[in-house]
């Protein structure tokens, strides 16, 4: 298996909408994925390719010097091999490229893995919403990096 890491582009977005509707029980559309892509100038959006095969994804909008991670999902056949780690370090090396300083996300209280994985790359959770996903009620933790450092060198693959 060869990973490579590279943008987002239309034509995967078949593909991406799969993954987010088998990832999450609130999915994203195809269609907002297209909105990001094509519309919102604030957005960086990454796939994880397998040769043809979008393996993962993740997303983020850049807004002066903070960085807020949107999405994160990996294919159910490639978890657990460390590409939700590798995405999001590319995500954490393009924002800081971009001039971004700090990073936050949402995630879901029982999360457990995305929150080692955040914990792992240094976000610290900082607050908590409650109630703030819909289907179940569920808190979000509010988790920030505070200090991303800068970037020298090529893209993760």
């Amino acid at each position: 298996m060869k990973i490579v890491i590279g943008e987002m582009r239309p034509e995967h977005l078949a593909q991406v909408a799969a993954i987010e509707k088998e990832s999450f029980t609130t999915p994203w559309s195809r269609e907002a994925f297209d909105y990001e892509l094509t519309q919102n100038d604030f957005a960086i959006y990454l796939v994880a390719l397998n040769g043809e095969q979008v393996a993962g994804y993740a997303g983020l909008w850049l807004i002066l010097d903070e960085a807020h991670v949107t999405n994160v999902a990996v294919h159910a056949a490639f978890r657990g091999r460390g590409l939700g780690m590798m995405l999001m370090l590319e995500l954490m090396r393009r924002a800081a490229l971009a001039g971004a300083a700090r990073m936050t996300l949402e995630v879901r209280a029982s999360n457990h893995t995305a929150r080692r994985l955040y914990e792992r790359l240094g976000f610290k959770e900082r607050g908590r919403r409650r109630g703030y996903y819909t289907d179940t009620n569920e808190d979000a933790l509010i988790m920030w990096h505070d200090q991303l450092f800068p970037w020298e060198g090529g893209e993760v693959t």
